[in-house]
């Protein structure tokens, strides 16, 4: 493997690591010797640099070779439709998630039937990570691309793997009645729960944020590859 590759695909092991590493094991040890506040501190610095680290070995690595052809039409077709749906359900995540820390989340798990997108998946914000970091293997089909956003994936669902043992302890049969209830893979039966309005929503900002991507990223973006 080349070096820069290896440079990269450790950076990306570390990235995850420490996520998984602070956020289990180490997780009391250090609220315990410096508060939830010092930990969270530790737990940000943590993640910037490694992530820096990681974006920067992105940078370095060399480009291809390809699975396929990059940006083909089936892959942009194919990446319009999943980052429109992580948006989705980005946006629908950001309000009443059981999942979040609250003083009240088993009195959401229990209490109330999955609506929105939680009648999706009860981890719509990391299946919106996941796709939109799929999306975008599609597109761009080389090592170091795959390396980058694969780590993404891997934290996101494997985090919400975790995050339910992490509720279970905590919450127990509330959250128990919630796992129940909804679904850890995405359910596109669900798709009817999500109010017009959020769909409306996700769509005006999926359109702002494709027009940013050609003067931000170089490389014009869904509708607007043809538009304009």
């Amino acid at each position: 493997m080349d070096l820069r590759l290896s440079f990269l695909l450790s950076a990306a092991i570390v990235f995850v690591g420490t996520h998984v590493i602070l956020s289990q094991s180490l997780r009391k040890p250090l609220i315990g010797l410096l508060g939830q506040m010092g930990f969270m501190a530790v737990y940000s610095l943590v993640a910037v640099v490694t992530l820096g680290w990681t974006v920067f070995a992105f940078g370095a690595a060399p480009r291809g070779p390809y699975a396929w052809e990059p940006y083909s039409l089936w892959a942009w077709i194919a990446a319009m439709v999943l980052t429109y749906l992580a948006l989705l359900l980005f946006i629908g995540s950001l309000v009443g998630n059981p999942a979040a820390p609250s003083p009240k989340a088993a009195e959401l798990a229990a209490s109330k039937e999955p609506v929105g997108v939680y009648a999706i998946t009860r981890h719509p914000m990391m299946w919106a990570i996941a796709l939109w970091a799929f999306s975008h293997i599609l597109l761009v089909p080389e090592p170091r691309t795959l390396i980058l956003l694969g780590a993404l994936i891997v934290l996101a669902l494997g985090g919400s793997a975790m995050q339910d043992r992490k509720k279970q302890q905590q919450l127990g049969d509330a959250w128990t009645g919630w796992e129940g209830r909804t679904s850890f893979l995405p359910r596109l039966t669900g798709l009817g729960s999500v109010r017009p309005v959020k769909w409306l929503i996700a769509l005006a900002l999926w359109l702002a944020i494709n027009w940013l991507h050609l003067p931000l990223g170089g490389v014009a973006a869904g509708v607007w590859r043809w538009v304009g």
